[in-house]
């Protein structure tokens, strides 16, 4: 997956919008943030320690979380260049769902994808 196309796919999920955090590229449904593209080459996503856990298990080089205090909640490096496209587009779903507002979630069926 490129990077337009992990931005084209994330603009895509109900109520994204882009925004800035600290310098740093984000995404966010209704104020909060469920990617962030801090490099060139890797993005991030709001998985809980649950699902970073299976996330890693699986995709051990393509994943990783992020070191210090953000990765034990969670936070997780996907290296979009090396990941299969279905990877990246469901780690990007779940963080959206993770932050999503619930009432936003009921509205708003996401399929995964294939």
């Amino acid at each position: 997956m490129t990077r337009e196309e992990l931005i084209s796919f994330a603009l895509g999920l109900p109520e994204a919008v882009e925004g800035v955090h600290h310098g740093t590229r984000d995404f966010r449904v209704r104020t909060r943030i469920f990617l962030t593209l801090p490099e060139h080459d890797f993005c991030v996503v709001r998985l809980t320690p649950e699902q970073q856990h299976m996330t890693l298990a699986v995709a051990p080089e393509e994943t990783y979380a992020v070191p210090g205090g953000w990765g034990l909640r969670g936070a997780t490096r996907v290296i979009f260049g090396l990941a299969r496209d279905q990877l990246v587009q469901s780690l990007i779903r779940q963080s959206w769902q993770n932050v999503a507002p619930k009432i936003l979630q009921k509205q708003f069926v996401i399929i995964p994808g294939p």
